[in-house]
C-alpha cells in the first residue's frame, strides 16, 4: 500500500471534526495547559505560507503538551470587524458581513486542510453580536470604574460617589482630568444629576474628551499612530492631519506603573519586553508652574531635571495647546495660524522622528519665572505633543541639545546653569559640577539641589515631585461603520449607559458606509435609531483592538449568555499559559490586552494579574522572488525577447517579476510564462543548456511580487503533513526564513521513508513482535529525548533533522518492530499528526486517536553503549562490521574476530601477521 497523502489526511480531518477530538474535557483531573495563536483578520487574500508559521508550532506543542497528559485548550476565531471590508463596502455597497463571511469560510477550509488541533467548538468572531455583547459589557465596566490611587487598583464608580457624599474630594487620590474641580460635600449635594455627570466623567476609566486625533477625511475616520506613515494612511495612501475632536479614551495611563511592574514576571523575549518599557516611559520629576497674569492662570511643565529651572529661557507650546489661541497676540495670530496649519499635516510619529528641522513661532505672549519673577517668551514647535505630558516644556538652552538648537536658530537667550558643564538628561548627575547664577541653589550639586528646588516649589504652590510616564491614554473611538457600537447615549450632552439587559447594541443598517455628507461617522445616517426612540445614541464605533483585548477570556467559555465567562471555567483555565504571534502588537494589542485583564482582576472577576504567561514571537516566512530578463534595445525600450540568467550579462536588459508558480528548481517553464500576460504570448528566449534559468531573491511574500505560495498547491502535490514538517525545518521558530518550495521534496520523501517501515517488500502492512535490538533501542530513546527537550525550548527545526536521522538509522538497520515503531509515531505525531494517525490504527489501535496516546519515557540505559559495530579491515581494507562488546581485552577480541566464519573466509587459509586493535575504533588484520 503506498503512501496517499490525499486521502490519508482527509481522512483523518473528517474523523477529528466528527468525534471533537480536540475539545478538553471540563470534568477533568488532568492538569490544565492554554495555548493561544493571535487569532487572524480574516482578508480576502486568504493564507500564504507565511501565515501558519505561528499555528503550526503552537499546534505541535498542544499536540505534545495532549501525549504529556495535560487538558489541552487550543482554540481558534476571527479578528473579523475591521477597515478592509469597510473599504470594499465603500467601493461595492455589499454590507461588510457578507465578505467577512466569505473570508472565513476561505480561512476555515485553509486552517482545516493543515490538520490543526483547534477546538473549533469555541470559535469565536469580534463581528459577532454574542461575542461583541461582552466587548460592549467590558466597556461599561470600565466605564462605571475609576482608579483609587492609595488602593492602587480600580474601584466601582460607585464607591467614588459614595466618598464625594461624604467628604467632597478632601483626601481623594485618584488618576484623573487634569481640570477636576474642588468641592465639599454640600457642593456635592446641591449639584444637579448633570454636574454630578460632568465631574464623574473625569475620573470614570472610559471616558470622553476632546483630544488631538490623526484624522483622515478620505478614509472618514481617525487612525492610531501606527495606521499612519509619513504623514498618509498606511491604507490607501491618504493625506492625514492632527485635528481635535471628541473622542472616547480609556485611561490605561492609570495603569502605567503597574504594567511595568508586571513585565518583570513574565517569560516573553526581551526586545518585546523593552519596547513595552519604552513605550510607557516612566520619567521620574517634577511640575513647575510659569503663571500667565493676562489669564490669571499657569502653564506646567513636567520636568526630569528641575535642577536647570533657572537655566530656562523660553517656553516652548504644542501646537494644538488648549492656550494658543488665547496666548497670541494680534501681531502674531497669522505666522501662528500659518504654523498651526502647516504642523496639522504632519503625524505625531513623524514629528518625533525628525530631529534635525528646526520650526516655530512666537505667540506675542510671556509668562513668568516661578522663581526670578523674569518674562519667559512662549513658542510652539511641532517638536513638543499636546498628548505627551502637559503639551509644554520649559526650554533650557544650556542643558538640553534640541533647545539650544532652537534658541541659536532664533537668536534666544542662552543662560548658563554651570561652572563645569551643560547638564542634561545624559548627564552624569554624580558629576561636581555646581549651580552658578541660581539664587539659592549656588554652589550646590545635582543631588543637593533637587530636593531644595521641589520643597521651594511646593511652597509657593508653583510645584511638585512627581512620576510621568510616555504613555498617553488610548484613544477608543474610530469614525467608521464596521466595529462594535459603544452601548452609550446621550442626554443633556452627557454619555450614559444603556441597561446591561439591552445587550448587545446590534450595528444598524446604514444606506451607504460613508460618513455624512456633513462629515458625521457612518452610523449617523442609520433611521430611526435611537434610545428609547429620543435620544442620540454615540456614533463613533470601537477600535479594531477592543474585540481583542479580552477574547481568551471568551474562549474559556464561548457559549454562556449570562456572564462573559463563567467563575468555575475562569478559575480553571486562569490564564494563558503559551501565546504565540507577531512582535508588530507589542506596544498595541499586547498593552491593551494587559491593562483590560488588569482592571477585569481589580473588578473582581478573575485573580490573575497578567493574561499571558509565556510569548514567543514567530519569525516570518520570507518569499522567494524569480526574475525573467527583458533584453532592451538600443533605446532603451523591452523587446520581446528574455535572456536567461547565466547570459544576461551580454546584453542590456531589466529585470521582472515573474510568479514562482511556473518556476521549477529556478527554471522557468515557458509555454507557461507565455501565458503569463497578454504581451509575453510571443516571447522569445535566449536559452543556456537548452533550459531558462532565472535569477532569484529573497523578499517580503507579496501580491507585488508574484512570489506567494498558497499552501493549497503544496498540500495538494505533498501533503499537510509535508507543509507542517517543512515549515518547521527551515529555521528556528523566531527567526525570519526565505521559503523555498525546491527543499520540500526532502522532506516529503523523509514521509515515505517512515511509511516503508511499516510496510514490507510487497506493500503491505507488516511489523514484528520481536524483541528490537540494543541498537533499535538506542536509536528509538535518542530521539524521545532529543524531541522532548527540543519541544520544550521550542526548537522545532532541529527535531525534524534528528527525526530524519532516525529513521534512516531505523532503515538500516531494517526494523521493523512493533516496540521501537509504535514509540516513534508517538514521539513524530505533533509534527506529522495525519500519516501518524494511520500508522497508530494500522498498529491495532482503532477506534481511538493516537491523540491521546502516553508520550514514551525515556530510558537513559539504553544509550549507554555496551557493544561497537567494529569495522574489520585486511591488510588496511574495510571488509565488514562485527558487533562486540565494549570490554573486552584484546586477546579475547583476537579470538572472537579470528573465529568468525565470515573472517575466516576473507583470510582465505593465509597466515596473521599482525592484529592491530583499537578499542572502540578499528580491527585491522594484516596478512
Amino acid at each position: 500500500m503506498e503512501y496517499n497523502h490525499q486521502s490519508l489526511e482527509k481522512k483523518w480531518q473528517n474523523f477529528w471534526a466528527a468525534n471533537g477530538t480536540f475539545e478538553p474535557s471540563s470534568n477533568t483531573d488532568k492538569p490544565k495547559y492554554y495555548v493561544l495563536d493571535m487569532f487572524p483578520y480574516p482578508s480576502g487574500a486568504g493564507l500564504h505560507v507565511g501565515h501558519p508559521l505561528g499555528y503550526i508550532a503552537s499546534d505541535i506543542f498542544s499536540r505534545y503538551k495532549r501525549l504529556k497528559g495535560f487538558n489541552v485548550l487550543h482554540p481558534m476565531g476571527y479578528d473579523s470587524f475591521g477597515l478592509p471590508a469597510e473599504q470594499y463596502a465603500i467601493q461595492t455597497g455589499q454590507h461588510p458581513a457578507i465578505t467577512t463571511e466569505v473570508n472565513i469560510k476561505r480561512y476555515r477550509e485553509q486552517l482545516d486542510n493543515i490538520g490543526f488541533s483547534f477546538d473549533w467548538s469555541r470559535e469565536v468572531r469580534t463581528s459577532d453580536p454574542k461575542y461583541y455583547k461582552w466587548t460592549q459589557w467590558v466597556f461599561m465596566q470600565l466605564f462605571n470604574a475609576w482608579y483609587n490611587n492609595d488602593a492602587d487598583r480600580a474601584e466601582s464608580i460607585d464607591t467614588l460617589k459614595a466618598l464625594f457624599e461624604i467628604s467632597g474630594t478632601h483626601g481623594i487620590n485618584a488618576v484623573s482630568d487634569d481640570n477636576v474641580a474642588e468641592f465639599t460635600a454640600a457642593q456635592w449635594k446641591a449639584f444637579s444629576d448633570e454636574q454630578k455627570e460632568a465631574e464623574l466623567l473625569k475620573y470614570r476609566l472610559a471616558y470622553l474628551r476632546e483630544s488631538v486625533v490623526n484624522w483622515c477625511a478620505s478614509l472618514g475616520t481617525v487612525l492610531a499612530n501606527d495606521e499612519v506613515i509619513n504623514g498618509v494612511s498606511e491604507r490607501g495612501g491618504y493625506p492625514v492631519e492632527q485635528k481635535k475632536m471628541m473622542q472616547w479614551s480609556m485611561r490605561i495611563t492609570a495603569y502605567a506603573d503597574r504594567l511595568l511592574r508586571g513585565l518583570e514576571g513574565l517569560d516573553w523575549p526581551e526586545p518585546l519586553v523593552e519596547m513595552q518599557r519604552n513605550w510607557i516611559g516612566k520619567s521620574v520629576g517634577a511640575t513647575v508652574k510659569f503663571p500667565v497674569p493676562e489669564l490669571n492662570g499657569n502653564i506646567e511643565v513636567f520636568t526630569t531635571r528641575v535642577d536647570t529651572v533657572y537655566g530656562v529661557s523660553f517656553i516652548v507650546l504644542a501646537p494644538e495647546h488648549e492656550w494658543v489661541d488665547a496666548l497670541t497676540t494680534d501681531d502674531q495670530r497669522l505666522e501662528v495660524q500659518q504654523y498651526i496649519d502647516k504642523t496639522s499635516k504632519k503625524s505625531e510619529l513623524d514629528r518625533m522622528a525628525d530631529t534635525r528641522t528646526v520650526s516655530g513661532a512666537f505667540t506675542g505672549a510671556y509668562a513668568k519665572h516661578p522663581l526670578t519673577g523674569e518674562k519667559v517668551a512662549i513658542w510652539i514647535a511641532d517638536y513638543v505633543l499636546a498628548g505627551y505630558g502637559t503639551g509644554a516644556v520649559m526650554a533650557v538652552p544650556s542643558g538640553d541639545q534640541r533647545d539650544y538648537v532652537f534658541a541659536k536658530h532664533f537668536g534666544l537667550p542662552i543662560i548658563p546653569i554651570s561652572d563645569s558643564q551643560n547638564i542634561t538628561e545624559e548627564a552624569d548627575p554624580n558629576k561636581e559640577g555646581r549651580y552658578i547664577n541660581s539664587d539659592f541653589i549656588n554652589g550646590m550639586t545635582y543631588r543637593e539641589a533637587v530636593p531644595v528646588l521641589v520643597a521651594k516649589l511646593e511652597a509657593l504652590k508653583l510645584g511638585k515631585a512627581k512620576v510621568n510616564y510616555r504613555m498617553r491614554d488610548a484613544i477608543f473611538g474610530r469614525q467608521r461603520y464596521w466595529g462594535e457600537p459603544v452601548p452609550v447615549y446621550f442626554k443633556d450632552n452627557l454619555p450614559r449607559l444603556i441597561k446591561e439587559s439591552e445587550l448587545p447594541l446590534v450595528l444598524p443598517e446604514v444606506n451607504k458606509y460613508l460618513p455624512t455628507e456633513t462629515g458625521e461617522p457612518p452610523l449617523a445616517r442609520a433611521e430611526n435609531w435611537k434610545y428609547q426612540g429620543q435620544f442620540d445614541y454615540e456614533w463613533s464605533t470601537m477600535p479594531g483592538w477592543a474585540g481583542s483585548s479580552w477574547y481568551w477570556f471568551r474562549y474559556m467559555d464561548p457559549t454562556n449568555e449570562d456572564v462573559f465567562a463563567s467563575k468555575q471555567a475562569v478559575d480553571y483555565w486562569q490564564s494563558v499559559d503559551l501565546y504565540i504571534g507577531g512582535s508588530e502588537h507589542a506596544t498595541g494589542h499586547l498593552l491593551y490586552s494587559r491593562f483590560w485583564n488588569k482592571v477585569l482582576k481589580d473588578l473582581g472577576y478573575h485573580e490573575q494579574e497578567e493574561p499571558f504567561k509565556k510569548l514567543i514571537n514567530q519569525g516570518m516566512i520570507q518569499g522567494r522572488s524569480s526574475f525573467v530578463y527583458r533584453v532592451l534595445d538600443e533605446q532603451g525600450k523591452g523587446t520581446n525577447t528574455f535572456v536567461s540568467y547565466g547570459l544576461k550579462d551580454q546584453y542590456t536588459t531589466n529585470a521582472l517579476h515573474v510568479d514562482v508558480s511556473i518556476v521549477y528548481h529556478d527554471i522557468l517553464d515557458t509555454e507557461k510564462f507565455k501565458s503569463f500576460r497578454p504581451d509575453f504570448a510571443q516571447a522569445e528566449f535566449i536559452l543556456e543548456d537548452g533550459k531558462y534559468v532565472c535569477g532569484t531573491e529573497v523578499e517580503k511574500m507579496s501580491k507585488s511580487k508574484f512570489n506567494v505560495v498558497n499552501p493549497d498547491d503544496i498540500i495538494e502535490s505533498f501533503g499537510a503533513d509535508t507543509l507542517r514538517l517543512y515549515e518547521m525545518f527551515l529555521g528556528p521558530l523566531e527567526q525570519s526564513k526565505p521559503w523555498n518550495t525546491n527543499g520540500i521534496e526532502g522532506v516529503f520523501k523523509f514521509l515515505r521513508k517512515l511509511w516503508r517501515l511499516f510496510h514490507g517488500a510487497d506493500g503491505n502492512f507488516y511489523v514484528s513482535d520481536e524483541e528490537p535490538s540494543k541498537a533499535e533501542y538506542k536509536s528509538l530513546h535518542k530521539i524521545i529525548k532529543k524531541v522532548e527537550d527540543d519541544i520544550e525550548r521550542f526548537s522545532f527545526n532541529t527535531s525534524v533533522s534528528a527525526s530524519m536521522i532516525c529513521v534512516n538509522e531505523l532503515i538500516d538497520l531494517k526494523c521493523n518492530k512493533r516496540k521501537i515503531l509504535q514509540e516513534l509515531i508517538v514521539v513524530l505525531q505533533p509534527f506529522a499528526p495525519h500519516i501518524t494517525e494511520e500508522l497508530w490504527a494500522l498498529l491495532g489501535h482503532q477506534p481511538g486517536s493516537i491523540s491521546f496516546a502516553n508520550y514514551p519515557a525515556f530510558n537513559p540505559d539504553y544509550l549507554i553503549q555496551s557493544e561497537f559495530a567494529y569495522p574489520v579491515s585486511i591488510n588496511g581494507k574495510m571488509k565488514m562490521n562485527l558487533s562486540l562488546a565494549l570490554d573486552l581485552d584484546k586477546s579475547t577480541v583476537e579470538e572472537v574476530v579470528l573465529a568468525n566464519a565470515d573472517v575466516q573466509r576473507y583470510l582465505d587459509g593465509k597466515n596473521v601477521k599482525k592484529f592491530i586493535f583499537v578499542q572502540g575504533r578499528i580491527i585491522n588484520i594484516v596478512v
